[in-house]
């Protein structure tokens, strides 16, 4: 597939190379060369997008995010300041928290440390699964599973940037390509590899930081019972991507039950 990718992005390179003017009619085709341009470019950033990138990237997506999002300054963010006190850095990452005051029942991190915590997410999970849940997204920052999210991303908006070359109009998909790498952080979804990595990582966060080891299981068990209730809806985003979390939460108590068993 990569090959096949790397042929079709030289083409599009030098096809490009030709593309002198604004727009080349092409039998009853008109194309605008400079989105066929800039789709070029697109697919040349997300495959060559480095870290330093993504935390660029990120910063200027969460700063979209925050102004386009209600922001809790009271008792959700009290809460989350005192479960997250003295975590300040993971793997160089300088991070920082705050709660979205909205229905949607969510948690996402990003690329330059910005942790994002819906306060629907708070009003069902108690400390320790609400600390497993910010490790498991602060793992898929760690193994790079958010940098392949954003590369997805970019490619869309290549895709969508082709297609409005060709003449018509694209449907506007969000507000700004910001909008765009928005929609990455909280529907991306990941491999059920990356899942269990991420699994294995809010475990090893949660003990770490004083918190339960049964808060990783026991999150995941509740996100299941409310995926089949009247949450069903709300819970949709981050739940209906992920169809083996009884399987995951099995293996996270196992986890548990093993870690009290050497630590007794």
């Amino acid at each position: 597939m990569f090959k096949k990718q790397s042929l079709l992005l030289a083409c599009m390179l030098m096809c490009s190379t030709t593309m002198t003017y604004a727009q080349l009619k092409i039998g009853n085709k008109v194309i605008n060369t400079t989105k066929a341009v800039k789709a070029v470019s697109d697919v040349a950033s997300a495959i060559t997008l480095s870290d330093a990138d993504i935390a660029r990237m990120s910063h200027e997506s969460v700063e979209w995010m925050d102004v386009h999002n209600p922001i809790d300054n009271g008792e959700y963010d009290a809460r989350l300041k005192r479960l997250t006190a003295g975590i300040t850095e993971i793997d160089g990452l300088q991070l920082n928290f705050k709660v979205y005051d909205v229905i949607d029942i969510n948690a996402f991190a990003c690329g330059d440390g910005s942790i994002r915590v819906f306060s629907s997410l708070m009003d069902i999970m108690d400390d320790d699964e609400l600390m497993a849940i910010i490790g498991h997204e602060i793992g898929h920052v760690v193994h790079h599973d958010v940098k392949d999210a954003m590369k997805s991303a970019y490619l869309a908006s290549a895709a969508r940037n082709a297609a409005g070359a060709a003449g018509g109009v694209v449907g506007k998909l969000s507000e700004s390509e910001l909008g765009d790498i928005a929609s990455a952080f909280m529907d991306a979804k990941f491999s059920q590899k990356q899942e269990y990595a991420a699994d294995d990582y809010g475990f090893e966060f949660a003990v770490k930081n004083g918190f339960s080891p049964y808060g990783m299981s026991n999150a995941l068990n509740k996100l299941v019972e409310l995926s089949k209730g009247a949450k069903a809806s709300a819970i949709q985003k981050m739940f209906s991507s992920h169809p083996d979390s009884e399987k995951r939460a099995v293996k996270m108590k196992e986890k548990a039950d093993s870690y009290i068993a050497k630590n007794k």
